[in-house]
Formats: C-alpha cells, sequence, structure tokens
C-alpha cells in the first residue's frame, strides 16, 4: 500500500480545522456566475481622452475629460462626457452618465432600416443599411457607437468636422432618427388598412 506523506504546511491546515488542499470548484463556480453577469451588464468604451492644463500661480494645473459610451448591443446606447482630476475618475463620471442618458434605437436585424443623415455643430454622419456579413464600415468614434447599439452590418461617412464628441453626438443623433416601417404606419393611421388588405388579398 502507498503511504501518505503529509508535509508541515497540510499538518498546520489540519491543526487549524482546515482540509490539506482547497478545491478548486468554488472558484470555478464563481468564475462562471461572474462570466454570466458581464453577458447582462452594459458594455462601455472609452471614445477619447482629452488633457487641458490652467496656468496657475504655482504651475500648470492639468484636468482630463474622457467621452463614454455605453451600450448592452440590442437597441439601447448611450453618450457620456465626465471631466476630473483624474483620468479614470473622468471614465467613472463619463460612464454614470452614459448610462443614465441611454436611449432606445430602432434596428432591423443587424442593421438600420433606412439610410440617415445627421449634424451637430460642424460634424455630420452619414448612415446607410447594409447587407449581413458587410461589418461595420465606419471610423473609430462611429464604431464605437454603433457596436454599442448592437449594429453589425452598416455603411458610414463622416463629413466635416473630426472632434469626438461632435461625431459621437451626431452619429447617435442619426441612431435616434431611425423608424420602422410599422412605427410608420402606426403615425399614418394606416395599421388597419394594412390589415385589411393583406385579409382581402387572394392567396398565391
Amino acid at each position: 500500500m502507498a503511504e501518505v506523506i503529509r508535509t508541515g504546511a497540510d499538518d498546520a491546515r489540519a491543526a487549524r480545522g482546515r482540509g490539506p488542499r482547497r478545491g478548486r470548484g468554488s472558484a470555478d463556480s464563481a468564475e462562471g456566475q461572474a462570466q454570466g453577469k458581464g453577458e447582462n451588464e452594459l458594455s462601455e468604451k472609452v471614445v477619447y481622452i482629452n488633457r487641458s492644463a490652467k496656468v496657475v500661480k504655482g504651475g500648470r494645473r492639468f484636468s482630463f475629460s474622457a467621452l463614454i459610451v455605453a451600450g448592452d448591443k440590442r437597441g439601447r446606447v448611450g453618450l457620456g462626457l465626465g471631466k476630473a482630476g483624474e483620468v479614470a475618475d473622468a471614465i467613472r463620471k463619463g460612464g454614470d452618465i452614459a448610462r443614465r442618458n441611454m436611449v432606445n434605437v430602432a434596428l432591423k436585424e443587424a442593421t438600420i432600416p433606412h439610410e440617415v443623415l445627421s449634424a451637430y455643430d460642424g460634424a455630420r454622419v452619414l448612415l446607410r443599411p447594409a447587407s449581413p456579413g458587410t461589418g461595420v464600415i465606419a471610423g473609430k468614434t462611429v464604431r464605437a457607437v454603433l457596436e454599442s447599439a448592437g449594429v453589425r452590418d452598416v455603411l458610414s461617412k463622416s463629413l466635416g468636422s473630426k472632434n469626438a464628441a461632435n461625431v459621437a453626438k451626431a452619429t447617435l443623433g442619426a441612431l435616434q432618427q431611425l423608424r420602422l416601417r410599422q412605427e410608420i404606419y402606426r403615425g399614418r393611421g394606416l395599421e388597419a388598412r394594412l390589415k385589411e388588405a393583406k385579409e382581402t388579398a387572394p392567396a398565391a
């Protein structure tokens, strides 16, 4: 029979009332729970971080601003600009503002329902629907907003200003202008007529 050799560390654990070794079952389950929670949580992306300096009597005082995009990738997205004396605090504030200001976006499967053009100050953003498999054809700022909203196939073009804050706000404005066909019919009072036309249409 094989003899079990116990080391000094095992003896110390046994004296304290603990087992010889801790299993990794609890750690694995905790990791799985964390991954499950992470899937339900919102995703945040840092679009850009700006540093500004103020000249005071003792030298220069720096402050930071962070532009954050938050979204659930299922049709909800928000934008936030946080300012603080430290980068971490600015990112945290921007994330809180973005989560508070989230809006719903009308999507058609993995793309957008129709073409849209939006402007904010000097920035203009053009979005067009794309066929499945196209991907997000966009720059860094526009891509961050679109991916956070859940758009996976789209064509875009940024016109005018290259300011990241204005481009992001123009992109968010373009997404807010999107409307599905059913919403347009409902607003015009044509939903009942469409149902009647479908019912009276002869079967092929």
